[in-house]
């Protein structure tokens, strides 16, 4: 008799072989799923069908969240608005001077007669993407040419300069950043008035104030804007500040290192400024200060080449003869005086033979009758 167990416990195929089964079916699903994205549509379908439950899981979580940020929202609203309110009363305090203080220039310039120095528009435009190039600070805006982008142009924010524009597309335009390496903007020191370069550093994080001597007034905290005086970058913007200072007495310039005020690379909506100079350029005419002072200087002592000739050549003009060139004079007749007779006798002895034989008359023949 053949023992065969109830339909409730039969197990069908054995453990074995369901296994392998199933590791070559999730092998297929995998490779097909990577290869040919053939599982995106089911995983779409289950992904919706699953938010719902996702979110009901997750409803613990957010009231958790939610009370903690009740907890501490007031305090940190309170904090916010006195911050705030300083920085607005800060602003308003700096809005009323330079009020003042733009009607004294133009009352000032009124009074001298003096024109506008410059104009600035601004453009807003917003980063679209860096550049690939990863040895550059670049970034790509997205205006162009059709809006009024010029090559050269400087770029800020609301903190103080960016970079500037170094290329221009139609729609679009490269910006060069303010800690490339190439990239170089005149600034001077806000205490002291001191002018100077500041250029980008290959590292691209600092900022390094070249052609400062070693004898300035810098310190550490010392704040740096543009000077104006390129043309290209309108005067008055911040760019940097100060944050080492090293002098070393074997050197002639003071190695200064500083930090960009603006967040470089944090900046999304930036301005481009488009400014114009109107101050006249020099005529062409008119010589530089140590052109004319050299010119002043020949034109009253002469040049030291020409005064030697000027020496020599007077006494020969004058008739007057210099003892020294009196000596080689007189020597050369002595030399030669005897030479000369001495030439004169061979020269005369030829001379005189033949008006002889001409004055002499020829032998008689003989036999001829006188």
């Amino acid at each position: 008799m053949e023992y065969s167990p109830p339909p409730l416990f039969k197990q069908g195929p054995s453990a074995l072989a369901r296994l392998v089964f199933f590791v070559v079916l999730a092998l297929a699903l995998l490779i097909s799923d990577a290869r040919f994205k053939t599982l995106e549509i089911v995983r779409g379908v289950l992904g919706a069908g699953l938010y719902p439950l996702q979110r009901a899981a997750l409803v613990p979580r957010d009231m958790f969240v939610g009370a903690a940020d009740l907890a501490v929202t007031s305090a940190t609203l309170r904090s916010e608005n006195d911050k705030l309110r300083t920085k607005d009363l800060q602003l308003s305090q700096q809005a009323n001077t330079a009020a003042e203080l733009a009607a004294e220039n133009a009352h000032l310039r009124a009074l001298l007669q003096l024109s506008q120095r410059s104009t600035t528009e601004s453009l807003p435009a917003e980063i679209q993407y860096d550049t690939r190039d990863p040895f550059t600070q670049k970034v790509v805006i997205g205006r162009g040419a059709q809006q009024g982008i010029q090559n050269g142009s400087p770029v800020v924010n609301e903190d103080g300069v960016i970079g500037q524009v170094t290329r221009v597309f139609p729609l679009q335009a490269e910006v060069t950043l303010l800690t490339d390496k190439d990239q170089a903007v005149p600034v001077q020191i806000v205490r002291t008035g001191l002018r100077s370069v500041i250029y980008g550093t290959p590292k691209g994080d600092t900022l390094d104030l070249r052609f400062v001597p070693i004898s300035a007034d810098i310190q550490t905290g010392d704040e740096l804007v543009t000077s104006g005086l390129d043309g290209v970058y309108p005067p008055g913007l911040p760019v940097a500040k100060v944050v080492r200072v090293d002098k070393q007495a074997d050197t002639a310039f003071a190695r200064v290192i500083c930090l960009p005020i603006a967040p470089v690379r944090g900046a999304r909506q930036l301005l481009v400024l488009h400014y114009v100079n109107n101050v006249p350029p020099r005529p062409a005419e008119e010589p530089d200060a140590a052109t004319a002072a050299k010119d002043a200087k020949a034109k009253k002592g002469g040049k030291p080449a020409d005064g030697k000739a000027a020496v020599d050549k007077s006494p020969a003009k004058a008739g007057e003869k210099p003892a020294a060139a009196e000596k080689p004079a007189a020597a050369k007749p002595v030399e030669k005086a005897p030479a000369k007779p001495a030439a004169a006798e061979k020269k005369s002895a030829p001379e005189k033979k033949p008006a002889a034989e001409k004055n002499a008359k020829p032998p008689a023949k003989p036999g001829a009758q006188p």
